[in-house]
């Protein structure tokens, strides 16, 4: 793919991600061209990559549109997350070395610097914890486990997941790291792979109690 294709790509990603461009919100690739200084053919290569990694839908009549998803796409990519990711953590807990630990522990507790602010700082949360979870799938040793795991975890439902928790929430995901790394410190991979699932299945109930709140509040304006 071309480094035009490359920026056009990230650079749509981005504002997916951000929200600028809600789910189900049409794409218009004139406009798109535009904000990304590349001609139109990059920006339908980029589209075309982000329609494979679900970020975006087509439509009958080729259009395209920001991806939105029902509960139930959403619980099923939360629950192969979890089985993955707890599998990962089963991995890392008989692998894991004395240095990705300390740079597990180094993350966590800038991840709890940056939710105990009065205001949380939601996006040095989504950045410490991606590292975090990263660091783990690493040293799962597993490239094919990675490879599963990214067309999940990258999906832009992590990053509207996050912007539902309150503080409490934030913190009780640092509390749940703290958990992984006292079973990684014992070398418990059972304790870790709990862990893990509980930890991605309660994000998903965060996720689900703001979508529900969120059809109520449009039910109600109707």
């Amino acid at each position: 793919m071309s480094s035009a294709s490359d920026h056009a790509y990230s650079t749509i990603r981005g504002i997916i991600l951000s929200g600028e461009l809600p789910a189900g919100a049409q794409i218009g690739e004139v406009a798109l061209a535009d904000r990304c200084g590349v001609s139109r053919t990059p920006v339908r290569d980029a589209l075309r990559r982000l329609e494979t990694e679900l970020f975006v839908r087509r439509s009958e009549s080729q259009r395209s549109f920001v991806a939105d998803w029902s509960l139930n796409d959403i619980e099923d990519a939360f629950e192969l997350r979890a089985m993955l990711e707890g599998y990962a953590a089963l991995r890392a807990a008989k692998r894991i070395d004395v240095g990705r630990l300390s740079r597990l522990r180094g993350h966590n507790e800038a991840i709890r610097r940056a939710v105990s602010r009065d205001v949380p700082n939601v996006q040095s949360f989504l950045e410490d914890n991606r590292v975090f979870h990263a660091i783990i799938l690493e040293a799962a040793g597993s490239p094919r486990l990675g490879h599963l795991l990214s067309g999940i975890v990258e999906q832009p439902v992590v990053w509207r997941t996050a912007q539902n928790y309150n503080r409490d929430d934030l913190l009780r995901s640092c509390g749940e790291h703290d958990e992984l790394l006292s079973a990684f410190s014992r070398g418990d991979g059972a304790w870790a792979q709990s862990i893990m699932h509980g930890h991605i299945r309660r994000a998903f109930h965060t996720y689900a109690d703001a979508h529900e709140a969120g059809r109520a509040r449009r039910g109600a304006a109707a």
